[in-house]
């Protein structure tokens, strides 16, 4: 998520769950990792191959943990991981049990990262604008809490949609692609159910099949004698369209026409008009929230 804040200008490289650098990592490269937990063999594995090339190591990890351990060993840096206990009656449990399910876990490895991109030049998001970001998850949660009424809340409203749906995620640009992909994470992890995300335009390629296949709304014809109670109604697709409101993208338009030609539901969450990080802030929180609607819903239902 970091380099897709900081956009084009961030020389940057987001490795995949290879668990190896790149065969040109060396002295010039900095690898910077994140973890919740710590304990992934194959980040500590990372470590050792950075060390091996030459490369300086950052991290943000809780301490004493093999991640945190195997960074100071190796002489890179640490940077603090750092959790809010506003309003926590005791202190957290261990990370390997809360890790996914604690959403300030992600701002906790996110912000110093961005903040360190800053101090060398990468970035140039400022303390102010950091402290704006905080402001902004600070209204998104009064705007998506449980306190808010369903047609006043942007995240009960898309839980609702979603109650019974096969969410595919749509995304156009780094931010939105971002947060699509860790938007199916939650939903697996948290309400444990699945949602295929994709980027536009290919999005309109490879899931064109599912919108004419046994999962798409045309496809299906309510049965009068269904019983409501103990049969439930099969999973329809429904769109989520996830993008920034820069004005200056283009696919938009051919997925709302391709979604109306398959009479497949579409959503479109109200995004920022602002910067990288506000579009991120905004649509992170609503993920978050909306992956426990969905979970208590469940669970409520079972």
């Amino acid at each position: 998520e970091a380099p897709a804040v900081g956009g084009p200008a961030v020389p940057g490289t987001v490795l995949d769950l290879r668990w190896s650098l790149p065969g040109w990592a060396g002295p010039l490269d900095l690898l910077m990792i994140g973890s919740s937990t710590g304990t992934e063999p194959g980040l500590v594995a990372l470590v050792e191959q950075a060390y091996q090339h030459g490369s300086t190591v950052v991290c943000v990890a809780p301490p004493g943990t093999p991640l945190a351990d195997a960074v100071a060993q190796t002489r890179g840096m640490a940077l603090p991981f750092a959790l809010s206990t506003v309003g926590l009656p005791e202190p957290p449990a261990a990370p390997e049990t809360t890790a996914f399910h604690d959403p300030g876990r992600f701002w906790a490895i996110l912000v110093p990262l961005l903040v360190l991109l800053e101090r060398l030049g990468i970035t140039r998001t400022t303390t102010e604008e950091l402290g704006a970001l905080a402001d902004r998850l600070d209204a998104a949660a009064e705007r998506c809490g449980p306190a808010a009424a369903v047609h006043l809340n942007p995240a009960k409203a898309l839980a609702v949609q979603l109650a019974d749906s096969l969410p595919l995620l749509w995304s156009e640009g780094a931010v939105p692609s971002a947060v699509a992909r860790r938007f199916a994470a939650l939903l697996a992890e948290r309400a444990g159910r699945p949602a295929l995300a994709a980027e536009l335009p290919e999005a309109l390629l490879t899931h064109r099949g599912l919108l004419s296949g046994a999962f798409a709304g045309e496809a299906h014809t309510d049965d009068f004698f269904r019983d409501r109670v103990e049969d439930p109604a099969p999973l329809e697709l429904r769109i989520v369209l996830l993008r920034a409101n820069d004005g200056e993208e283009s696919a938009p338009g051919p997925a709302h026409r391709l979604a109306d030609e398959h009479e497949t539901p579409l959503s479109e969450p109200a995004a920022s008009a602002a910067g990288p990080l506000e579009t991120a802030a905004d649509l992170l929180a609503l993920a978050d929230f909306l992956s426990v609607y969905l979970a208590v819903a469940d669970a409520g239902r079972s």
